[in-house]
């Protein structure tokens, strides 16, 4: 079993790093091998539309053709057991480092018929971490879920499965009097930081460990004790 996350963050050790290597952890800890890939560390484009992996006959028909540090990862999840992506939210999306790479995913195994096929060899579990520093009803109230799970959804036909976490409400500076952001409590954000962000930080231990298990036993719905 080899699970990899992509952390679609600019930080390395923030919200959404913190729960892909709790992830990973579940995972690692019912056998699967695990690894951790940063997006901002790799210069590269979202999809330049050359079609190459729609030619049936081509050497790259299914596979993105475009040479720039995103193909080695690219091969690397050609053979992955599982994904987990993880973003904070931007202006009530993924991050663009997140979309660009997942136009150059996902693009290359979809298939222009009439049931929007996938290439992808074989069906894996997909998870999606979202972090943002909105609260749940404001989340809802401004079309989050709407606009986040149309794609989530699309990449689990694509992959196999799919499934999010949403982490909301988010702590999110070490010093909220430094900033101009009158909107949030400092310390209310500290108190949900240490009652709630442990427990989300429970849940992406579970998909990492429900992923590993699938792949191990093929059930998908196992019991996984919280850590």
């Amino acid at each position: 079993m080899n699970i990899v996350a992509i952390n679609g963050s600019p930080r390395k050790n923030a919200n959404t790093a913190t729960l892909l290597k709790k992830a990973l952890e579940g995972a690692r800890q019912n056998g699967a091998q695990t690894e951790l890939i940063h997006l901002y560390d790799l210069t590269y484009q979202g999809c330049v539309s050359c079609f190459a992996c729609k030619l049936p006959n081509g050497k790259s028909h299914g596979r993105c053709a475009h040479k720039d540090e995103l193909k080695p990862l690219l091969e690397k999840l050609h053979h992955a057991d599982a994904i987990v992506l993880g973003s904070p939210i931007y202006f009530g999306n993924l991050t663009g480092m997140m979309r660009s790479f997942i136009e150059r995913l996902a693009f290359q195994y979809t298939v222009y018929d009439t049931h929007y096929s996938s290439l992808f060899p074989r069906k894996i579990p997909i998870g999606f971490i979202y972090t943002m520093n909105l609260d749940e009803k404001r989340m809802k109230e401004w079309g989050y879920v709407e606009a986040l799970s149309g794609l989530q959804n699309r990449l689990g036909s694509i992959f196999g499965s799919s499934e999010g976490l949403y982490v909301t409400d988010t702590y999110q500076f070490k010093d909220y009097s430094k900033y101009d952001i009158t909107a949030f409590s400092e310390p209310l954000k500290a108190k949900r930081r240490q009652e709630f962000f442990p427990l989300d930080c429970e849940k992406a231990y579970a998909m990492g460990a429900r992923f590993a298990l699938k792949g191990f036993s093929n059930d998908f719905n196992a019991k996984i004790e919280p850590h």
